[in-house]
């Protein structure tokens, strides 16, 4: 993954935008740090395609139709009252 200096990623706008659809993401750095990444409209909607709904989500877990739970005979201790 190429990186690009805020400054230069500015002056160097299209050359970012070319390479993040031809050489894939691009990071923008400011200070050494990593600040954002440019992508390829392509990889953004394969990364957005791949994000359920909340529903789906939920009910995409695991299946407890079958789940059922042995309890134990023991009724607990005597008390006195």
């Amino acid at each position: 993954m190429a990186t690009w200096e805020v400054q230069d990623a500015k002056t160097h706008f299209s050359e970012v935008i070319a390479r993040a659809r031809s050489d894939g993401p691009q990071t923008i750095t400011r200070h050494g740090a990593e600040r954002a990444v440019v992508l390829s409209i392509e990889d953004y909607r394969a990364l957005a395609a791949e994000k359920p709904d909340f529903k789906a989500y939920l009910m995409g877990g695991p299946k407890f139709d079958e789940f059922s739970i042995a309890r134990d005979d023991d009724t607990g201790r005597a008390v006195d009252l």
